[in-house]
This record gives C-alpha cells, sequence and structure tokens, in this order.
C-alpha cells in the first residue's frame, strides 16, 4: 500500500493523522493503520469486523531530522469471528509494526547493519540510536546471521601460496651474516 506517509517517512500501512510541535521542538506524530490486511486474524486470517478497543503506542524509529519525530499509534484491538480460532482478540499489525514492538524494523535492521558493515560497537550504536544493549545485540545477531548462513562462493583455482605443506622450519641466521 503506497501513500504519501509511505513515501515521507519510509513506513508502509500507516497513515498519518495529525502532527503537532512540542515546546521542545521535537514533532509528535500520531499515526492510524492503513493496511486493511492488519483486520485479519493472525491465528486464522479471518478478517474481523467487530473492534474491542483500541490502544496508543509508542513505537520509536530512526532519527529523522534535527529535533526528531515522536509517533504516537493508534492502532485496535479486534475481536476475532472464527468459532472454532483459540484466539479470541488481536492487536492491528503491520509488518513494520508488529504487535508487541517497541521498535520499527526498519530501526532494528538499521541498528544490526551499523554493527555488521559500519564497524561500529555494540555501546556506539546503542547510544547513538538510544536503544539498550541487548536490543542492539539481537538486531546484530540477526544481521549477522544473514551473512553467515549465506552460501560460499565455491573454489575455482587453488594456488600453492594459499598452502602450506609439511612442518614449518625455522633457522638461525649466522652471526656474520650481518643480521640484528
Amino acid at each position: 500500500m503506497l501513500n504519501d506517509t509511505t513515501v515521507l517517512l519510509g513506513l508502509d500501512g500507516v497513515s498519518v493523522a495529525r502532527v503537532e510541535r512540542l515546546a521542545d521542538g521535537t514533532r509528535r506524530v500520531h499515526l492510524a493503520t492503513a493496511d486493511e490486511t492488519a483486520r485479519a486474524c493472525p491465528v486464522c486470517g479471518v478478517f474481523a469486523t467487530r473492534v474491542k478497543g483500541s490502544a496508543i503506542t509508542r513505537p520509536h524509529d530512526l532519527p529523522y531530522g534535527e529535533s526528531g519525530l515522536e509517533f504516537r499509534r493508534r492502532k485496535r484491538r479486534r475481536f476475532c469471528r472464527e468459532p472454532g480460532c483459540p484466539r479470541r482478540s488481536f492487536t492491528e499489525q503491520i509488518p513494520q509494526l508488529p504487535a508487541g514492538a517497541r521498535i520499527t524494523m526498519r530501526l532494528r535492521g538499521a541498528a544490526g547493519c551499523r554493527i555488521r558493515d559500519a564497524g561500529s560497537t555494540v555501546i556506539q550504536a546503542a547510544r547513538d540510536l538510544h536503544l539498550s544493549w541487548p536490543t542492539v545485540m539481537d538486531a546484530f545477531r540477526t544481521a549477522a546471521h544473514e551473512v553467515t548462513e549465506a552460501p560460499l562462493p565455491g573454489v575455482q583455482v587453488l594456488g600453492i601460496d594459499e598452502t602450506r605443506r609439511g612442518r614449518p622450519r625455522w633457522e638461525q641466521a649466522p652471526p656474520w651474516a650481518g643480521g640484528c
């Protein structure tokens, strides 16, 4: 689903309800779910029609601008209408903001890539992105798993310089050879 919010913020599946400027210069962005597939029950997949209530979450995202953005997302809690489904109610979720997530998947991916690709330390990435050390380390494990599980390219030519045969021998130069 592509809308102006997706183009501006890069968060697919949400729309901006309103924006307000706080006293410290931070902009508070109120988000609403715009993706219709968020109404589907995560267990059985049936689309819910009844709303049970709503909840306001404050997901953290990548820094944006000098003063930053503060997100407030209103999501609905819905009833599952399928009689055989063990899940009676659920909250709306989208891929970028899964249920129960306190940070966006984009921020999580950026934290892992900052360590994997940019050579940053875990504690420095946590300080820069205002996250906890365990959160950044878990994101790095996910990002590193993508690299370690990738298939290695096959060896086409193996030269003699890449191997050593036998036991290494060390010889000491005679004192008259002018060595140190």
